[in-house]
């Protein structure tokens, strides 16, 4: 049996170009990233949320609303305040709604999809929307602006909110069950 050397020699060296490729310094590439230390990543961050409260501040005023903040941020005005059971976590929540950004945009309704049902605690949702609707009680109305921290964040959800989007939830407590 006649050994081809030269084939084996191929594979040899194309075996250890790609194992070097895998396996590069990146240096080079961390090199051209600027170094930002902690403090300025923190007061950086401060800034844009501080700029999108005072957008979001301005699209409330536009409106007329006299809207409430909880401390992690979340804008929300009780509509009309319901008759049924709290919301809870724990329970199952089911909701009509309609997704909007401050543009007027509309990216979701439950009037193109069906009502949105989740269980109330267990993620799955923005944590915006899980932090508004213990809030309220099964028939209740509400809106809520969800800074982009709270909603989709830096990505949007790769479909119809875009990255970094502040999202406007008006929405109808239809129904909370238990588990």
């Amino acid at each position: 049996m006649k050994v081809n050397y030269y084939k084996y020699g191929i594979l040899f060296l194309l075996i250890q170009v790609i194992l070097n490729s895998c396996f590069r310094d990146t240096t080079e590439q961390d090199e051209k990233v600027p170094s930002i230390d902690e403090e300025t990543l923190i007061s950086t961050n401060r800034y844009i949320i501080q700029k999108e409260v005072e957008r979001i501040g301005n699209y409330v005023e536009r409106r007329g609303w006299d809207m409430d903040t909880t401390k992690s941020g979340l804008w929300y005005m009780i509509i009309e305040k319901g008759a049924g059971p709290d919301a809870v976590k724990g329970k199952i929540a089911t909701i009509e709604y309609e997704i909007s950004l401050l543009d007027g945009t509309v990216c979701y309704s439950s009037e193109q999809t069906g009502p949105k049902q989740f269980t109330i605690g267990f993620g799955g949702v923005e944590s915006g929307l899980e932090e508004g609707i213990l809030l309220l009680n099964e028939g209740a109305e509400a809106i809520f602006v969800l800074p982009p921290y709270l909603a989709y964040g830096i990505p949007g959800d790769q479909k119809k909110i875009p990255p970094n989007a502040s999202l406007v939830y008006n929405l109808r407590l239809i129904k909370v069950e238990g588990r």
